[in-house]
């Protein structure tokens, strides 16, 4: 999983050709919106003494129900408090569906996984100091007050930003996109290993991610994605370390899904890994790189989508109940970087993807999404048939394309965002 040398060094052959296409997702904690200050959340700040007392009387309310009684507590390096919780009594238990169940054995695995070796599991922060939650227990990033104090909204903490209709163009809203994708079959999963960094976010309302989507739907009301990866997020975590994450929605964000553990959803049976927490080591520079394994993939037996890290660790799964569109198979798989673009002052933002560099500056320096994978219809792990690029503000953040015998179809990444063609 981490590597302190290169995998590779290879000669990036010419930029796949890119072009216009519906760019997908955009990963969204709040409206993003413009005004002279470019303070996205500009608005009426003068509260009555009762609201406030009721805003606090539902906080509280709700960090009840997400921080589940601990058997155990961690603290963290970074500050996170990590609960070991029972397993079968996390937060996707709550769901009527899920009620008085036990987390399912672990499903079929597909054809083509490296199993040599499982992989590290020490690769966040609070986990180094050799600490551990206990076997029948999973590890769970506490939920704060002040965590819920930076969401735009109580009701929606934990959630994208809802969209009344899922556009075509993928600069909308501010967000701004290197990606690599396949689409026109049909998947059962897909694979990559994603390098991280520690990208600067130049505000507490701005992001900057690097994750793999998996989706279905006609990109309206009916869209559907499990996504999984690392980010940046002020506004999310109230820091600025990379974070891995998960997140899935059923309607196109609109009031379904969440991030990591904060609904009931996502299935955790892992101990070891807890899902929102910092990771450590990070890249650095003409430094060296560190990469994580991320495999999501549909149980041909149950029908559940299971996501694995590294070489044969499961984190847990999503039910496929929760699903419409992906309770079958995907019809689009998605890989790359994205950015919160709030225009402060009228500019564009600092706000860095992958490294902060540009993808023609290669390996120690660019970015990359490396050996990436889709599962077939046979439960098979398969090159990626055609891989396409698109950046759509290629003066801010690029993308480059390539294939070859170590690192398979990769890619490297991002940008610094403002600069002088990108003012």
């Amino acid at each position: 999983m981490a590597s302190s040398s290169c995998c590779c060094r290879c000669k990036i052959p010419p930029i796949i050709p890119l072009f216009v296409f519906f760019l997908l997702v955009s990963s969204s904690f709040r409206p993003v919106r413009s005004s002279e200050t470019g303070d996205p959340h500009a608005r009426n700040q003068t509260f009555r003494p009762g609201d406030e007392l009721q805003s606090l009387k539902t906080i509280r309310e709700r960090l009840d129900k997400i921080n589940k009684p601990a058997v155990k507590t961690i603290q963290s390096p970074d500050g996170d408090i990590i609960d070991c919780v029972l397993l079968q009594h996390q937060l996707a238990f709550d769901h009527p569906r899920l009620k008085g169940q036990k987390p399912l054995d672990p499903p079929e695995r597909p054809g083509g996984v490296n199993t040599n070796g499982m992989g590290a599991e020490d690769f966040q922060l609070w986990s180094m100091s050799g600490e551990t939650c206990p076997e029948g227990t999973i590890p769970i990033r506490r939920t704060t007050e002040a965590d819920m104090l930076r969401a735009s909204s109580v009701r929606r903490f934990g959630r994208k930003r809802p969209r009344r209709r899922v556009r075509r163009d993928s600069t909308s809203n501010g967000h701004e996109h290197a990606v690599g994708y396949v689409s026109g079959d049909q998947y059962y999963g897909a694979k990559a290993s994603i390098n991280v960094w520690t990208p600067r976010v130049s505000n507490q309302y701005e992001f900057s991610l690097s994750q793999m989507w998996v989706i279905s739907g006609s990109f309206g009301d009916d869209l559907n994605t499990i996504e999984a990866g690392w980010q940046v997020s002020p506004e999310q975590y109230g820091d600025n370390y990379p974070r891995f994450f998960t997140y899935w929605t059923t309607d196109a964000y609109q009031a379904t899904g969440c991030y990591n553990l904060l609904c009931s959803g996502f299935v955790q049976t892992n101990n070891r890994i807890a899902i929102g927490a910092a990771i450590s080591p990070t890249s650095s520079y003409h430094g060296g790189q560190f990469d994580i394994t991320l495999l999501i993939w549909k149980d041909p037996k149950h029908g559940n989508w299971w996501l694995e890290f590294g070489s044969g660790i499961l984190v847990g799964y999503w039910p496929s109940f929760l699903f419409t569109r992906l309770r079958d198979h995907a019809s689009m798989v998605q890989f790359g970087g994205e950015i919160v673009n709030s225009r402060t002052g009228g500019f564009h933002t600092s706000t860095q993807m992958g490294s902060g560099h540009f993808a023609g500056e290669g390996f120690g320096k660019a970015s990359y999404f490396r050996n990436m994978e889709v599962v077939d219809w046979d439960n098979n792990l398969i090159p990626l048939p055609n891989l396409k690029v698109l950046a759509d503000h290629p003066n801010c953040y690029n993308i480059q394309g390539g294939i070859n015998r170590v690192w398979g179809n990769y890619f490297y990444y991002g940008g610094p965002g403002r600069n002088v063609k990108c003012p």
